[in-house]
């Protein structure tokens, strides 16, 4: 069974920057691809950032060029780098970890980032 932690949530201003981990208590298999959600109040989760084991990376539209997602494979550890965040970067930000067959998926807990002046 996979668990995930993440952590580096934090209260920012607009233009700041953040740094998220997600530390995951098993090891990850090349089965999965990890990725970083977010979650308004109200509103659906989506998709901020994904990585594959051998390192391809997707990104929504709205955080390119700002953000970068990584994952360091020896720690079981996914990050990811915010910068030039804007207010409508806040959200709880979940680490997931999702295999497509068998059908398999983790989530973290989720962690608070908060843009404002």
């Amino acid at each position: 069974q996979v668990q995930l932690v993440e952590s580096g949530g934090d209260l920012v201003q607009p233009g700041g920057s953040l740094r998220l981990s997600c530390a995951a208590s098993g090891s990850i298999s090349s089965s999965y691809v990890m990725g970083w959600y977010r979650e308004a109040p109200g509103k659906q989760r989506e998709l901020v950032a994904t990585i594959s084991y051998g390192g391809t990376t997707n990104y929504a539209d709205s955080v390119k060029g700002r953000f970068t997602i990584s994952r360091d494979t020896a720690k079981n550890t996914v990050y990811l780098q915010m910068s030039s965040l804007k207010p409508e970067d806040t959200g709880v930000y979940f680490c997931n970890a999702r295999r497509v067959f068998p059908f398999t998926t983790f989530w973290g807990q989720g962690t608070q980032v908060t843009v404002s002046s």
